[in-house]
């Protein structure tokens, strides 16, 4: 599916500012919605939506359906009488709540119990037409949402241990057991479900005034789903696991340049064989829901859907794998009978062979670019912008990237001048010289994360693979997102032929400043980093 003409940016909601610790649905979000509009740009990209566990890591959720409970706005709550400003606060003083980095398990700790509180006011008859609503929601997402809910109450009532920890009927979800268990945890389940309502309410509002604006979310599902997940307790006969429900073989990538052991991701692995068999309805019920929430969805490690990395269950490294043929064409499809043109991008990075290629290119998806990989085996490296085609994303870094700034700074000297000779420019505004470089891209779309559009260092970066603990955390502070910023980044956009066709029409272009007084807008790196 070719996209139009376009432009945006990459930021996490967990990074927007706000008083209570963590970014989150209320109202930054649509400030930054504003932003966005303001600088002419059509696109917001976002990173997995769903609860995390472990690690923090969006790519780890306990649900491919479900929503994060921690980006529940409490302000929105507090507008809708649920909560007291007061009693937020006074609870906010108990917990180390910083601006500029995400502590999730004080989050956590600070923002569920205030959750919760707004359950039982509306149980004791608060907003009531909260209540029908809620009442609502769960009939209608019923086809995941008690098994979610279940799966999260179990895991409690456990104390967090994993499923496969369970006892065994319940391991093995025998109906008594599981109804059993719903009786005994009736109020734990419904505040669950309720968590799950708190989200889609403010979700949904927050997509549909992007889309007002212009703006598309592109949002991004992992290929495969974390073992201790509700997809896979609720689902075990669509993967490849024992009588004990343990995967007895996992997912990885192959020994390489970057590691000579692989990578070992341990997500139990599809049976794509038995999936097929139900003409692929896990799949479609993942995309229904995920085409609900985003306008345009990125799918991580689509290599995996050629042909994916399986190593046994138990092996240390990844180097005792082997490849095995994915569904290729066939999932997709059906994708296509049930959605029609797919609204995907396919994130085809790293060593891609020929049938990856292929399977790309059959149902007409965009693969990716990344400037950051450019500049690496001379003029034939197929990340240089001269070798792009209309139909790809360009970025200038992703998520697990360092920023521009960082990683031009880690570069030896040799290297920097390589680049410097291919821009035609002295480096000296890296993060903008890469932004101009994706903005003049023939790719259909360029995304450039919001640490680069700030000219941060390595501080921001978000997330380092491989490294435990430390990611996924951080924040920009309020009011680095000003107007001449919005300005700079407008006058790239319509330079280069990105504005939405409503700007085009409706916005004469603005002649009265040069360049650098549109884009050279100081940072403070300490205060924002």
């Amino acid at each position: 599916m070719h996209f139009p003409r376009s432009s945006g940016l990459l930021l996490h909601p967990t990074a927007l500012p706000s008083p209570w610790g963590v970014g989150d649905l209320g109202p930054t979000a649509y400030q930054f919605v504003d932003f966005l509009a303001a600088a002419g740009q059509s696109l917001w990209q976002i990173l997995p939506l769903g609860p995390t566990g472990y690690g923090d890591s969006p790519y780890q959720c306990f649900s491919a359906f479900a929503g994060n409970p921690v980006l529940i706005s409490l302000d929105q709550l507090i507008q809708r009488g649920l909560l007291s400003y007061d009693e937020v606060v006074e609870a906010s003083r108990r917990y180390d709540l910083n601006a500029d980095q995400v502590h999730y398990g004080e989050v956590l700790a600070f923002k569920l119990p205030l959750l919760r509180h707004c359950y039982e006011r509306l149980h004791e008859g608060g907003a009531p037409d909260m209540a029908a609503a809620f009442t609502q929601f769960c009939r209608d997402q019923r086809a995941w949402l008690d098994d979610y809910a279940l799966f999260m109450t179990l895991k409690e009532a456990h104390d967090g241990r994993s499923w496969h920890e369970w006892e065994p009927e319940l391991r093995t979800r025998d109906p008594k057991a599981l109804a059993e268990a719903r009786t005994q945890y009736a109020e734990a389940f419904t505040l669950q479900q309720f968590f799950q309502f708190l989200f889609f309410q403010q979700w949904l509002p927050l997509k549909a005034y992007a889309n007002e604006h212009q703006i598309r979310i592109i949002g991004d599902a992992p290929i495969f789903v974390a073992y201790d997940s509700a997809d896979v307790w609720a689902n075990p006969e669509l993967f490849f696991l024992d009588a004990e429900g343990k995967p007895t073989v996992v997912a990885g990538v192959p020994p390489d340049y970057f590691s000579a052991t692989g990578q070992l991701w341990g997500n139990p692995l599809y049976h794509w064989q038995r999936m097929a068999e139900d003409g692929y309805a896990w799949w479609i019920k993942r995309l229904r829901a995920a085409f609900t929430q985003m306008d345009i969805l990125r799918l991580d490690h689509f290599r995996g859907f050629a042909a994916y990395w399986e190593v046994p269950a138990g092996e240390e490294t990844a180097i005792k794998g082997r490849w095995v043929k994915g569904p290729g064409a066939a999932l997709f499809k059906r994708l296509e009978e049930e959605f029609g043109a797919l609204p995907i991008i396919a994130e085809d990075l790293g060593l891609i062979t020929p049938d990856v290629i292929e399977l790309r290119d059959q149902f007409d998806l965009p693969g990716m670019k990344v400037l950051q990989f450019a500049f690496g085996g001379g003029s034939s490296n197929v990340y240089l912008p001269h070798h792009h085609v209309p139909n790809c994303v360009i970025y200038s870094g992703t998520h697990d990237n360092n920023t521009t700034v960082g990683w031009f700074e880690d570069l030896t000297e040799e290297e920097r001048e390589v680049i410097r000779g291919y821009l035609g420019r002295s480096g000296n505004d890296i993060a903008w010289d890469f932004l101009r470089l994706a903005m003049m891209s023939v790719a259909d779309m360029a995304v450039v994360p919001l640490q680069d559009v700030l000219r941060l260092d390595a501080r921001a970066r978000i997330n380092t693979p491989g490294r435990l603990g430390g990611n996924w955390g951080w924040r920009f502070r309020d009011g680095v997102l000003n107007a001449g910023l919005a300005h700079g980044l407008h006058f790239f956009t319509e330079m280069y032929g990105r504005l939405p066709p409503q700007l085009e029409a409706d916005e004469p272009a603005d002649d009265t400043a040069t360049e650098d007084e549109l884009i050279y807008d100081p940072v403070d790196l300490a205060a924002t980093a």
